[in-house]
């Protein structure tokens, strides 16, 4: 056998699949079953899953028949935009909470700007299951 010929027998053999929207949904909408579906053709980097995709939230407006790569979705955001959040700093020992403002929409374990009311300075935390945003060290609790 030729070596084009096993090569065409192995790529038909393989099925590739990507998940695309299956209608336009908007941004900050949660995902179900019937908004997204796997078709199959390989577009490399684009989710390939329903699993990937369902559950979550739109981070941008998804159209009909186009792929969905994964930074499309996110956790749903707990934490909306100006909200005034609790910012924990943890180093060590040492634990320090501050209420601060929320600077984007936000969900667990997403990375979110926050400014610090009393300071007024922007800082960067991980968003925790509570709606809390943490900085400093690492936070054994992010996800409880």
């Amino acid at each position: 056998m030729r070596l084009s010929c096993l090569f065409a027998l192995l790529a038909s053999s393989v099925a590739a699949e990507t998940l695309v929207a299956t209608r336009t949904v908007r941004a900050q909408t949660l995902l179900g079953p019937e908004d997204v579906k796997v078709i199959e053709r390989t577009i490399p980097g684009m989710l390939s899953h329903l699993d990937e995709a369902v559950g979550l939230e739109a981070r941008v407006s998804l159209y009909a028949g186009r792929p969905i790569k994964p930074e499309d979705v996110g956790p749903p955001a707990i934490i909306e935009r100006n909200q005034i959040v609790t910012l924990i700093y943890r180093r060590g020992g040492l634990t320090i909470a501050a209420d601060a403002r929320s600077m984007a929409r936000a969900g667990v374990g997403d990375s979110l700007r926050v400014m610090n009311l009393a300071s007024r300075s922007t800082v960067t935390g991980i968003v925790r299951q509570d709606g809390a945003v943490t900085v400093g060290g690492p936070d054994l609790s992010l996800y409880n």
